[in-house]
């Protein structure tokens, strides 16, 4: 395990030398082909489920780093159920997805790191997801930490899910920022339970579930 000072050091690069050096493979997190691929069976997951019940019209919430599960569930859905619209949802001052989006390039954020949603900041768009997110998504929604701090305290409450703030930001999305959403499904991805005891008990205690 290599530790490294996200917001000073290029985690790609330490990672680039170490492949060199040892004569690795380096697998990146999301801008990778073989990473889309994967992510993208959670993608035909949904359409499948989705189907089962008659819903073939949805926004389909993505918990939204680099872009690898989005661009990944949006090209598994452009194929499985058209109908169907993505929307990367992002953190409050790490949002260069949805900026990106709407500028049509890849835009960057100023840090790279200082937030709870620490699993889902990445500095800007891959430069092989961000076009794939450009062609195929909607709009992004950005959510503030105290909303995915709720949203911690309601899965584990009422769906028995222990998330990290990162991982239950689409259904903070869902469950707060209705307004920004379309039509009578929504669909949201939760991703990830790398929470600590302490975060975890703060959002439990902050925001206790009724």
């Amino acid at each position: 395990m290599i530790l490294y000072d996200r917001e000073h050091e290029d985690r790609e690069a330490i990672g680039t030398a170490l492949a060199e050096a040892r004569g690795l493979s380096l697998i990146k997190p999301y801008d990778a082909p073989d990473v889309i691929a994967g992510q993208g069976t959670c993608g035909f997951e949904i359409a499948v489920q989705a189907a089962e019940v008659g819903i073939d019209q949805a926004d389909v919430l993505v918990c939204c780093g680099g872009g690898g599960l989005t661009s990944g569930v949006a090209l598994a859905l452009e194929h499985e159920a058209p109908k169907m619209r993505v929307r990367p949802v992002e953190p409050v001052d790490f949002d260069d997805v949805t900026r990106s989006l709407q500028s049509g390039r890849r835009e960057s954020n100023d840090r790279s790191g200082g937030s709870i949603c620490d699993a889902i900041v990445t500095r800007s768009p891959g430069e092989m997801t961000f076009p794939l997110m450009r062609d195929l998504c909607g709009p992004g929604i950005v959510v503030p930490e105290d909303d995915c701090l709720r949203a911690i305290s309601v899965a584990f409450s009422r769906f028995k899910l222990v998330l990290e703030p990162g991982g239950a930001i689409a259904l903070a999305a869902a469950l707060y920022h209705g307004d920004q959403l379309s039509g009578d499904h929504v669909i949201c991805i939760a991703s990830g339970g790398n929470i600590d005891a302490q975060l975890f008990t703060r959002a439990l205690q902050t925001y206790p579930c009724p």
